[in-house]
């Protein structure tokens, strides 16, 4: 269903450095209204009316509770942004109040809670959409473009994760009131699958005649956050000084239901550069996104890699060749403008989000059930069906908004 041209009133909860890059996006397409925030900081409040002032834009209501935003009719959908632990709160109390959700990535606190996601917007009819902005990338999406089409035969094995240096971030992360930290001090997991998980999950058609049947997790040991901490803020510091419960290398490995793997990598406590180090492997060919690489049996030179680039060309997903036709817009390259696109979308018209309420489930308990494994030895640990058997027959794939069936 085409969405409508009128303006849809949108909240924002959460205004920290991502929820105020949402914001600053969002303030910029034309039919949408953003028509309160909230936050625990009243000064980051006052940053975002200042913002929506500077822009010319009608300064939005302001809230230290979220739920006096939820209780707004007006509203028609929220985007959360805040705390990792507070999403699927917030997000299932926004359900209850009638509005579509967007909510910002991260890992679950607990099973339970990804049930009450599932449970509560079944219950409701409202709509629940996880941002995974990495799904809208441009080389992932013409590699997606490329498995739709068969260029890799059947897929066997696919890689992800989220390789990013943030040992200033989380160091600091107390001054700089980020929560990242505090679940650096007390969790033992994959904290952020999502990143990795969304190319794999759309690639193997997860919840949607396809499903993650079990997770193992070994977790290193942890060194890179206190080192850097007592070099660079003194060996006093808490930081330095206080004992890293999350594992400097976290290594997860997924079975699925029609014998493909999934191998996530969650590996921010070391120096190095950043990567999500995507890999879909088939019977016919294996795409890496590290060294830019892809070697397709047949057409590539005999056991040598080529460069994805001309892969990237001749494959460019439609989308991508329309946003950069029209100019890319957004952060991360594009990703933000793209997800936030479609979930605009979605409220206006009233339709199913491309990654929906089970999806988000799904990515979110993996963090969850990595910890377990960690803490069990690195033993399987099976992973729950939040679809109730229905993935078995759903057919519309991942992100068929914005891809296409």
């Amino acid at each position: 269903m085409p969405a409508s041209s009128a303006k849809v009133r949108i909240g924002v909860i959460g205004l920290g450095q991502r929820g105020k890059d949402l914001f600053g996006l969002l303030q910029e397409m034309d039919d949408v209204e953003i028509a309160a925030v909230s936050d625990l900081y009243e000064d980051r409040l006052h940053k975002a009316a200042e913002a929506a002032q500077n822009a010319s834009k009608p300064k939005p209501s302001l809230y230290l509770n979220y739920k006096e935003l939820l209780a707004r009719e007006d509203i028609e959908g929220v985007i959360v942004a805040s705390s990792w632990t507070s999403h699927a709160e917030i997000a299932i109390a926004a359900m209850r109040a009638g509005k579509y959700v967007g909510s910002e990535v991260g890992g679950a606190a607990s099973i339970e809670e990804c049930w009450e996601l599932v449970r509560t917007s079944e219950a409701t009819g409202v709509p629940c959409m996880l941002l995974e902005n990495c799904c809208y990338g441009r080389s992932e999406m013409a590699v997606l473009n490329m498995v739709r089409q068969g260029l890799f035969g059947e897929l066997i094995h696919c890689r992800g994760g989220y390789l990013h240096d943030l040992r200033e971030e989380v160091a600091k992360g107390i001054e700089n009131r980020h929560y990242r930290i505090h679940n650096y001090l007390n969790r033992n997991g994959d904290l952020y699958p999502t990143h990795g998980l969304g190319l794999p999950a759309a690639c193997l058609n997860i919840n949607r005649g396809n499903r993650i049947v079990s997770v193992a997790s070994i977790a290193s040991k942890s060194r890179g956050i206190n080192e850097w901490a007592g070099e660079h803020l003194g060996p006093d510091h808490r930081a330095a000084r206080s004992p890293i419960e999350l594992g400097d290398i976290v290594t997860t490995m997924m079975k699925c239901a029609h014998g493909e793997t999934i191998l996530l990598t969650h590996d921010t406590s070391l120096p190095r550069p950043y990567s999500r180090a995507g890999q879909i492997q088939g019977t016919k060919g294996v795409w890496m996104e590290d060294g830019n690489s892809i070697y397709i049996d047949g057409a590539s030179p005999a056991h040598e890699w080529e460069k994805f680039d001309s892969y990237l060309e001749r494959y460019e997903h439609p989308v991508w060749q329309r946003f950069l036709n029209d100019g890319v817009k957004g952060g991360h390259g594009g990703m933000d403008y793209l997800v936030l696109r479609d979930f605009v979308d979605c409220v206006k018209s009233r339709s199913t989000p491309p990654i929906d309420v089970y999806d988000m489930a799904t990515w979110m308990a993996v963090t969850v059930l990595s910890e377990q494994s960690v803490h069990a030895g690195g033993a399987p640990v099976a992973f729950p069906d939040f679809t109730n058997g229905k993935w078995i027959e759903r057919s519309e794939p991942m992100l068929a908004s914005t891809f296409g069936a």
